[in-house]
């Protein structure tokens, strides 16, 4: 039989292709699928809001509250001590792990952070013993970001002044592939992503991210989804027969409804760009859970879920949903467990005075649903 070049190369595209699909199911029951989201008030307010995925097991999420002047040392590989600072703004936040990691949160000055699973694609700086002091974790970041900076214009200087190493999360067993995106109260946005050992950071004026692959392909995935509009479709007339579009909603045919990070890239866009006009932080409150709670994922839909060991302990994939108004410095918050909505306020905190140093505190004292019984009205 004559070798054909053509087609060995099919045959080392398959093979190819047939590794990176063993690679994706390896990491699938780890696979995170958060969505974030900004919406603009009628006065100028900017929230940023996210859902929490992770449904191989809970994260035992908490609320948490840094003060100010609380000191930090990053971590290394190696145990040697990293980049240390001191934090200037008190944060208020939800943390991961039961460990004090921030997942997301706002500071006094109203800069709000996401953090975000990026697997595949994060790409952090080699670990030099010599530049120890420059460096910190993945999980580090938040904090470091929170604590120290007022606005996007300042985080974006700050993180190019450490180095992002890989430090080993012994939960997970491997360095977690993180990237964040950023709001301040003027309505800046940003993208930190890690990759071939630097930090990249994009403008990001649409307020959405979801996980892989990278954000500046996300943008260029919008090419293809310049169609989708809220208006619908007109009739058409095909010979002598009419159409009509069979309902509302036409315009947004083509709209990707799967749970990948490009389809939801999507449809965050979309569901933000045509968000109904509201006049301040709190009423835009309701629009942001509205919109976010489109993306909540069923356990095992899409997580790679092992129900049998999850399914007793955790109620869906969404563990939780939170919201950051940055103007007004507020946490709005519900959970997997309880879909009522809570709030924390940074304006009543003292961040100068809290005993004990950092604080926390479940965000579910109780997991079961907050009902309000409703009695029938007596007959006349």
């Amino acid at each position: 039989m004559t070798d054909c070049p053509e087609k060995r190369v099919f045959a080392a595209w398959l093979a190819g292709m047939a590794m990176l699909l063993c690679l994706i199911a390896g990491t699938a029951a780890h696979t995170d699928a958060c969505t974030a989201i900004t919406l603009k008030a009628g006065d100028g307010a900017i929230l940023l809001g996210r859902t929490m995925e992770w449904g191989s097991f809970d994260l035992n999420g908490r609320v948490i509250v840094i003060p100010r002047g609380h000191a930090f040392t990053g971590e290394t590989p190696d145990g040697r001590r990293g980049y240390q600072w001191k934090g200037k703004y008190g944060v208020i936040g939800t943390d991961m792990l039961e460990k004090e990691v921030l997942a997301d949160g706002v500071n006094e000055k109203g800069l709000a952070l996401a953090l975000l699973y990026h697997p595949g694609f994060a790409g952090y700086a080699p670990y030099e013993q010599g530049k120890a002091g420059e460096s910190m974790g993945p999980a580090d970041v938040g904090q470091y970001l929170l604590t120290t900076c007022a606005t996007v214009d300042e985080a974006r200087t700050a993180i190019k002044k450490v180095r992002v190493v890989p430090v080993i999360e012994p939960v997970l067993g491997f360095p977690p592939p993180v990237h964040f995106i950023i709001a301040d109260p003027s309505g800046r946005r940003m993208v930190i992503e890690f990759q071939e050992g630097e930090a990249r950071v994009f403008d990001a004026p649409l307020g959405v991210m979801t996980n892989a692959p990278t954000y500046d392909w996300h943008i260029t995935n919008l090419r293809n989804y310049v169609n989708l509009s809220p208006v619908a479709l007109p009739d058409k007339k095909i010979e002598d027969l009419k159409f009509a579009p069979l309902g509302a909603g036409s315009g947004m045919i083509g709209l990707p409804g799967d749970f990948t990070p490009p389809s939801r890239f999507i449809r965050a866009v979309a569901f933000t760009a045509t968000a109904r006009r509201t006049a301040d932080g709190p009423e835009t409150m309701y629009e942001m859970f509205r919109i976010l709670d489109n993306f909540n994922i069923p356990l095992g839909a899409a997580e790679g879920s092992d129900l049998g060991k999850a399914g007793s302990l955790m109620r869906s994939a969404t563990i939780w949903t939170v919201v950051y108004d940055t103007r007004n410095r507020v946490m709005y918050y519900h959970t997997q467990h309880n879909r009522r909505v809570r709030k924390v306020d940074a304006g009543v905190i003292d961040f100068d005075t809290l005993k004990g140093g950092i604080m926390t505190r479940p965000l579910d004292i109780k997991k079961v649903e907050d009902f309000e019984m409703v009695q029938p009205l007596k007959s006349r």
